[in-house]
């Protein structure tokens, strides 16, 4: 039997014996080829200078990235030390024709990489989709038809997303170029079915992306939707969403007298719940298929054995959206755990994780390509042009039932001794509750810091000013406050801490001042408002906290220009912690009202205050309030 080619028809036709010519399957071709025998009268010939190859070649999908980093399937095939690229119609006839030679391809194989096409609906060249392209990538019964060389190339998790000029609907107010480029790939993950992690630096408004993509989600709306963040955050987000998108219906699932009917959870656009809550309600958000479950401070599920974490995990949800500014705050793992939520199965099990990546610059390394396309971090200094240079975020937090039923013990008590005769310096003690309940009786001793949900909050976001090597001052206008947070940098971090209060001749301030200027990364100073509102420049820092807020404006103001002032070549961000419900609410109502009617001025700062109508409102403001419904 002869091998020929028919030149006008592409084909190969094989001769038998007596000379009949026969147009048989690539298999048939194939076969004969394989089976051959030296003994057989096989006598291969070469027609137009074509060579007839007995070996197959071994067909691979290829994954690689192009020039315009945008990821792409191919398909190669090699035998012999011979590589052929294919095309899908080579691939489906099961040979290819290259130079002067014709090569059969392996069947085997090839029915397996049409079946992956196939299954995840991929054609040859640029991809499309995301989700079909990390299923690809993950595919481990396939991997000896794949050739991923990717390898350390980091995928921009925006390449897959359409460019497009469009806003959000139902929004009130203006995003910046970056937050619109956010929720256009929010939107983006959220119609490939495919959950994403938001890991924007601290101050870039990861909140108002999220609120923009409830609000518009592109074809269909987003409800009903649940946010899972720290109990004392959930406050914050009742509020931020009020304000961006009121049209949306938000309910705050908290406290004892929250609903147990699923039908009610489910007659809202969006649901607010804590970490802690979701392990105790999870039967009742079980009933409940949500078209989405986002994740605030998503390092609260990085310990993947954690009862919180094995709850929120079991949630039913279409997708999944997580936000941290700290995806990886000791180890891999973490990273892991949170993928693992929003893309389950993505990076195997706990075990083979551990395995494939070690905790070690070349685990990190290996590890970034493979989730970078389902990650968004921007930070500061990279979207500095559209920022103006000053960012402030205030952040009103609520404390947990235990405190707020001492926080009106405390203002009942205020009431009872002063009534109409109290003034601002008399509600001084509530204002120290607010820093911590332990300023109340002065003992630092055998009391953890961390009992307390403001100072909880500290802690947060001091660890992701710290993980991005930066430096911080905070204010707080008592002296016991100051040694406690001194204490916690020094015990829980390690990092350099000086305080700048009354205690500190003036003198002294200064040098201070230039050895924290000097420290080569992390360092924070705690000063009093008063001492360290004047005079100094501390550019050296671009985070301020101001741990408990001021009766006068101006103070305050003066307090922020010691970072935010002429030789800072980096935006500031500025945080303000308040508590809700409480004599912080008042003050901060007090400092935009006053800002308002452009004064600087307080009557009354040291004591001798007539605003009868601020004393009133403190006095008349409970926490306990939240826990009896909203």
């Amino acid at each position: 039997m002869s091998v020929g080619w028919n030149i006008r028809r592409n084909e190969l036709f094989l001769i038998d014996l007596n000379g009949n010519i026969l147009i048989p399957s690539v298999e048939d071709v194939y076969a004969a080829l394989v089976e051959h025998r030296p003994t057989e009268p096989w006598i291969p010939i070469v027609v137009n200078e074509l060579h007839v190859s007995r070996y197959p070649l071994e067909p691979v999908l290829v994954i690689d990235v192009c020039r315009n980093d945008i990821p792409t399937y191919s398909i190669c095939a090699s035998s012999r030390g011979v590589t052929v690229e294919l095309e899908l119609y080579d691939l489906k006839r099961g040979h290819v024709i290259a130079g002067q030679n014709w090569y059969p391809i392996e069947p085997q194989a090839t029915i397996e990489i049409l079946e992956l096409l196939q299954t995840y609906v991929v054609d040859i060249g640029p991809a499309h989709s995301l989700k079909a392209f990390l299923s690809i990538r993950k595919a481990p019964a396939i991997r000896d038809i794949i050739d991923d060389r990717i390898g350390e190339k980091i995928i921009s998790p925006l390449v897959f997303a359409p460019k497009t000029d469009d806003v959000p609907t139902g929004i009130i107010g203006q995003l910046y170029p970056y937050q619109l480029t956010g929720w256009r790939w929010l939107k983006f993950l959220l119609s490939e079915g495919v959950g994403g992690l938001l890991a924007d630096e601290m101050g870039l408004g990861k909140t108002l992306q999220i609120i923009s993509v409830i609000s518009d989600s592109g074809a269909s709306q987003l409800s009903p939707a649940l946010i899972v963040a720290p109990g004392s955050l959930l406050e914050n987000w009742y509020r931020e969403i009020k304000k961006f998108a009121p049209h949306l219906k938000v309910l705050k699932h908290h406290g004892p007298v929250r609903t147990g009917r699923p039908a009610t959870l489910m007659s809202y656009d969006v649901v607010l719940i804590s970490y802690d809550n979701v392990v105790t309600d999870s039967s009742l958000l079980n009933m409940i298929l949500w078209r989405v479950v986002i994740l605030d401070e998503a390092q609260f599920i990085r310990n993947p054995y954690a009862k919180r974490t094995r709850a929120v995990k079991r949630l039913r949800r279409v997708t999944g959206l997580a936000i941290t500014g700290t995806p990886i705050e000791n180890k891999l793992l973490d990273m892991w755990s949170i993928i693992d939520f929003v893309f389950p199965g993505y990076l195997g099990d706990v075990t083979s994780f551990e395995t494939e990546f070690q905790d070690s610059v070349d685990g990190a390394i290996r590890l970034e390509p493979i989730v970078s396309p389902l990650m968004l971090r921007r930070r500061i200094i990279d979207v500095a042009q559209d920022l103006p240079p000053r960012i402030e975020i205030p952040q009103v937090l609520e404390i947990d039932e235990n405190e707020a039923v001492a926080y009106d013990a405390e203002r009942n008590r205020i009431s009872s001794e002063y009534g109409v005769a109290a003034t601002l310096v008399s509600l001084t003690s509530l204002r120290r509750f607010c820093a911590h309940p332990i300023l109340m009786n002065g003992n630092l001793d055998c009391v953890d810091p961390m009992s307390f949900s403001k100072f909880r909050r500290l802690n947060d976001i001091l660890n992701e000013i710290f993980i991005n090597n930066e430096k911080v001052i905070i204010f707080t206008s008592f002296t016991i406050m100051a040694d406690l947070i001194l204490q916690h940098i020094q015990n829980y971090y390690g990092f350099f801490v000086g305080i700048i209060d009354g205690r500190l001749a003036i003198d002294e301030r200064q040098p201070l001042i230039d050895i924290f200027s000097k420290v080569d990364g992390c360092a924070a100073l705690v000063l009093n408002p008063k001492a360290g509102g004047a005079g100094l420049n501390i550019t050296a820092a671009n985070h301020v906290i101001h741990y408990n807020l001021e009766w006068n404006p101006a103070l305050e103001d003066q307090a922020s220009a010691r970072v935010y002032r002429r030789g800072q070549k980096r935006p500031v961000t500025i945080h303000k912690l308040l508590i809700s419900n409480t004599v912080e609410e008042v003050v901060a109502e007090r400092l935009a009202r006053k800002r308002e009617l452009s004064s600087v001025a307080v009557i009354g700062i040291k004591g001798k205050d007539d605003d009868y109508s601020d004393i009133i409102a403190a006095l008349s403001r409970s926490p306990s309030k939240v826990f009896v419904g909203k």
